[in-house]
């Protein structure tokens, strides 16, 4: 069984009561944020290595290495291959930084991205203006209805009613 599947099958287990399974995901964000605060303390590094590599270098378990390379992964220069790596899977942590942001922006994971590390990477317009664009990309916008008398939009010449509003 790949590490992720592993993962997956603890992180969403529907038969832990929910204190557990809360403490499980607290513990879990702690861990988390302290890889973070490290990779973004020196942002254009690369860090690469084996699955067990990089979880003895941030101190994780390998299960816990696998969740967080499942969280990265669609923030990274070159995704890994998550689906099926094992422990000796080589993998790298090269991220593409506005779209870390952006994506802990959409995961709704404040205790990332307003880490102070982010400070030393985007002034704060830069980060305002990629929080808004990654906020904005979600809304829906609803144009004009058009009347049933009012021109077609096809350009037809025609009324809405004749044309494509039928």
């Amino acid at each position: 069984m790949a590490l992720l599947e592993k993962w997956q099958k603890i992180a969403y287990n529907e038969k832990l009561d929910q204190g557990e399974l809360q403490r499980f995901w607290q513990r879990y964000f702690l861990l988390e944020k302290g890889v973070y605060e490290q990779l973004l303390t020196n942002p254009d590094e690369v860090v690469e290595g084996t699955v067990k590599e990089l979880a003895d270098k941030y101190n994780l378990d390998i299960l816990e290495m696998a969740g967080f390379l499942d969280g990265i992964n669609d923030s990274l220069v070159t995704p890994n291959p998550i689906e099926t790596m094992e422990e000796d899977t080589k993998v790298s942590l090269a991220f593409d930084k506005a779209n870390l942001y952006k994506n802990m922006v959409a995961a709704k994971a404040d205790w990332l991205y307003e880490l102070p590390m982010w400070e030393n990477i985007f002034d704060e317009d830069t980060r305002k203006a990629l929080y808004l664009e990654e906020k904005k990309s979600g809304t829906v916008i609803v144009g004009k209805k058009v009347g049933r008398n009012e021109p077609c939009p096809c350009g037809s010449g025609k009324k809405y009613k004749h044309c494509c509003g039928r």
